[in-house]
């Protein structure tokens, strides 16, 4: 199919066959915590240690994570689907009941998740409804920190690994 021969849903359906991981993007601004579920996430470089994840440009949460420069990556775990939907909804507290601790550069770091990352703001990028967001990796979650195994999404469902080996 050509463009002039498919819509923005066909290509959503389509991109849906490629198996992705759930993220929340976090930071702290003067407000307290703020956060957004994203599925588009990964290594950019291994030195320096960058990351990407991209956002809409329509997005009210990413200006105030952008404002702060810097975030944190949480990669959700298998049982943390609730967590995702939350951090997905518009208007609703997303931070009710959700654990956090601070790292040390003091953006939020989701209890129970698979692993995560603390990044500075090292570069954005417009690309068509989306910004390209590049982050450098400041600070890992600690190898006894990963013991679950991840959430993913595939064809617009959750889905779990039978075997993480």
């Amino acid at each position: 199919m050509t463009t002039s021969e498919f819509d923005t849903r066909t290509l959503r359906d389509t991109l849906g066959h490629y198996a992705s991981g759930i993220t929340v993007i976090a930071g702290l601004d003067q407000g307290g915590p703020v956060g957004f579920t994203c599925q588009s996430f990964f290594s950019v470089s291994m030195d320096p240690p960058l990351v990407s994840f991209s956002v809409m440009t329509t997005s009210t949460t990413y200006p105030r994570i952008r404002a702060s420069g810097g975030f944190s990556i949480n990669v959700l775990a298998d049982d943390q689907e609730h967590v995702s939907n939350q951090f997905a909804r518009k208007g609703a507290d997303k931070w009710a009941g959700i654990d956090w601790t601070p790292s040390a550069r003091s953006n939020p770091v989701l209890g129970g998740t698979l692993m995560w990352l603390d990044c500075d703001l090292h570069a954005e990028y417009e690309a068509g409804d989306h910004y390209l967001v590049v982050g450098r990796v400041n600070e890992i979650s600690p190898p006894h920190w990963h013991t679950k195994r991840p959430l993913l999404y595939f064809k617009g469902r959750y889905h779990h690994l039978r075997d993480a080996s």
